[in-house]
């Protein structure tokens, strides 16, 4: 379908990638690498938007290309069905012509000459499947939260233009559909769709993208552009994790920092979704293995380590607030304590008050009732939506310097700034760039270390995974393992919030925030139960609960374990018992047939089976007893 040839792309003395060639033939592919190596713009090459001083682009005769750019342009006098009906230019011009064909028949029954020229029409309509084009942008549109059509441009936010875009792009027919970030302003409701809808795509499908699910469900390809060079692996994000891995193990140079973060990447989503919980001994277990199995030793010394600063006992309490903006209610008379091992991940539909809640703890703005209270010792750390100003003259390492030159770790060695920013993947040659030559991730990056060598003791993030790559959230993710205070982090990355987080604030849109313990599928695994579960069932085992009528818990947290968890978590003694004996038998065997290879293969197999088991089992009671400790 699309053949790139030997095609390269410089910026001054700064060369983005470097003859290289690739093809797209029927597929779905997934676009990644590290901020500022030129991934948008090898999409916009290939959109006909940049040209490249080498090399050439061959497309199949008639190939139809549709491009959604992280900025689109945007007509603000138009409402929000006119700006997607007229970027739709193509498709838009056949209506027009058959409508105004249409007009000519009815003011000139008895030409015939028309009947030709209708007949044309009509066979392009079927064709483009235009006949009912504004039907579908409206459920698309729908889909992503936009429902006043009549809206205009101008009174709109920037995420709600963003998804005014992305329906544009996905509702036009073409052969290669390239998105540069599409799940970016979407929530977790939406994105689901969105995957669904991509999957379920005819066309082909070039994307960049940081949302790791996303691109394990569906990619079909993953394309990697690392030091100029590009490298193309046959499968989804999971696949790209196990090559990567090992491709990185056989080079010589600096692999030993980034392989690390590549191998509890692959080690966390080997688990699958059915097993995740905060269960920590099997899974270093997993890790060791894997580490053995690629004979690498590890420089320690390169372990992202955070910076300490001393948490009193009393952190942030939250006593009762409520906030409203004039007659909507966000947040309604909620109280939580934080505690220091918190990693708090935050839910809910676009517009529902999630930054709001981070604003009021971070007492940038002030409750409508209620108190918000900080111990002493608290230092936040808060990682907006929106980057501070930056000197574009500075030099990146002295922008990183202005906060610290150094930071001191809990042990009280002390980490350079140099050292960090070669941390968070700033190379000596970077450190010592001008702000002005970063691109937009870059200076996303940037912010973020700067945030941190604060030594902050409490973490608040509103959607980093906005504009970071996936080394980059790799490298945040490695920082949180080793914080010593509270995260609390509002995010659509299902992927971080998986990865990081130990319980979820759930925002229902009507200033109810619920609170789950477990990360984020735990979170989705417990509305999933409130769903098929009956009201009065409920009722009868958890009185402390309030039930809709569609039996979804709301208002309330949880006060103990429903009785299906309480019945789950009574037989787990026995049933881990049990495996664990089996695994004593199977090593038995294992020594009494110590030549027989065949059948030790098939015992190694069932040893595998039986400890994967184990550890589910293991990790579920780790999370039942968890559970039961959060309600006392």
């Amino acid at each position: 379908m699309l053949t790139i040839e030997n095609i390269s792309k410089s910026y001054g003395v700064k060369t983005l990638f470097s003859d290289i060639t690739f093809t797209v033939d029927n597929e779905k592919i997934g676009l990644i690498g590290i901020n500022g190596t030129g991934k948008s713009t090898l999409l916009k090459i290939i959109a006909g938007m940049e040209t490249s001083p080498t090399g050439k682009i061959l497309k199949s005769s008639g190939m139809k290309i549709e491009y959604l750019p992280q900025n689109p342009d945007f007509d603000l006098d138009s409402t929000v069905i006119e700006q997607v009906l007229k970027t739709r230019s193509p498709l838009m011009d056949v209506i027009r012509e058959y409508e105004i064909i249409l007009e000519k028949c009815a003011n000139h029954p008895d030409d015939d000459s028309l009947n030709e020229e209708t007949l044309r029409l009509t066979s392009k309509m079927d064709l483009l499947d235009a006949w009912d084009v504004e039907s579908r942008i409206k459920t698309v549109l729908t889909k992503l939260g936009i429902h006043d059509f009549d809206k205009k441009i101008s009174e709109l936010s920037g995420g709600q233009k963003k998804r005014i875009a992305l329906a544009s792009a996905l509702i036009t027919p073409c052969d290669l559909l390239i998105l540069d970030e599409p799940t970016n302003h979407l929530d977790n409701l939406m994105i689901d769709w969105l995957e669904t809808y991509l999957k379920n795509l005819k066309a082909s499908l070039l994307m960049v993208t940081h949302d790791r699910y996303f691109l394990d469900r569906v990619a079909e390809r993953i394309i990697e552009i690392s030091d100029g060079s590009l490298y193309s692996y046959p499968g989804n994000y999971s696949y790209y994790l196990d090559k990567k891995t090992e491709r990185l193990a056989l080079e010589a140079a600096n692999e030993n920092k980034m392989l690390n973060l590549y191998k509890k990447e692959l080690a966390w989503i080997r688990r699958g979704a059915k097993a995740r919980t905060t269960k920590q001994k099997a899974r270093i277990q997993r890790y060791e293995t894997l580490k053995d199995s690629l004979s690498i030793t590890e420089n320690k010394n390169l372990e992202i380590t955070s910076a300490y600063s001393r948490l009193g006992n009393k952190i942030i309490e939250l006593n009762n607030i409520t906030k409203s903006f004039d007659d909507n209610v966000v947040i309604d008379n909620f109280t939580y304590t934080f505690q220091s091992d918190d990693r708090i991940g935050i839910v809910g539909p676009n517009g529902v008050g999630k930054s709001t809640l981070l604003n009021l703890i971070n007492r940038k703005i002030n409750p409508k009732s209620g108190s918000v209270e900080i111990g002493e010792t608290v230092k936040i750390a808060y990682f907006s939506q929106e980057s501070e100003h930056i000197d574009p003259n500075l030099r990146a390492i002295e922008y990183i310097k202005e906060t610290s030159e150094y930071v001191t770790t809990a042990d009280g060695a002390k980490i350079t700034a140099s050292q960090m920013m070669e941390n968070f993947l700033f190379l000596a040659d970077q450190q010592y760039s001008k702000i002005s030559n970063l691109s937009g991730g870059e200076l996303r990056r940037l912010y973020l270390l700067k945030i941190l060598m604060n030594a902050p003791n409490v973490l608040i993030l509103d959607e980093p995974t906005n504009d970071l790559d996936i080394d980059t959230l790799s490298v945040l993710e490695s920082y949180i393992d080793g914080f010593s205070g509270p995260v609390i982090a509002v995010s659509h990355d299902r992927y971080f919030l998986d990865r990081i987080c130990n319980k979820i604030m759930s925002f229902d849109g009507n200033g109810i925030i619920s609170l789950h313990t477990g990360n984020y599928f735990d979170y989705l695994d417990d509305i999933k139960e409130a769903q098929t579960i009956e009201p009065s069932d409920l009722l009868s085992t958890d009185d402390d609960i309030d039930i809709d009528t569609k039996g979804l818990r709301t208002g309330r947290e949880k006060k103990k374990l429903s009785f299906k968890e309480q019945r789950e978590y009574d037989s787990l003694e026995s049933e881990i018992g049990k495996l664990e004996n089996e695994l004593e038998k199977i090593d038995l065997l294992i020594k009494e047939n110590e030549t027989n290879f065949v059948k030790l293969q098939e015992l190694s197999d069932m040893k595998d089976l039986t400890e994967e088991k184990l550890i589910n089992k293991l990790e579920r009671e780790e999370y039942l007893k968890n559970l039961i400790e959060s309600f006392k």
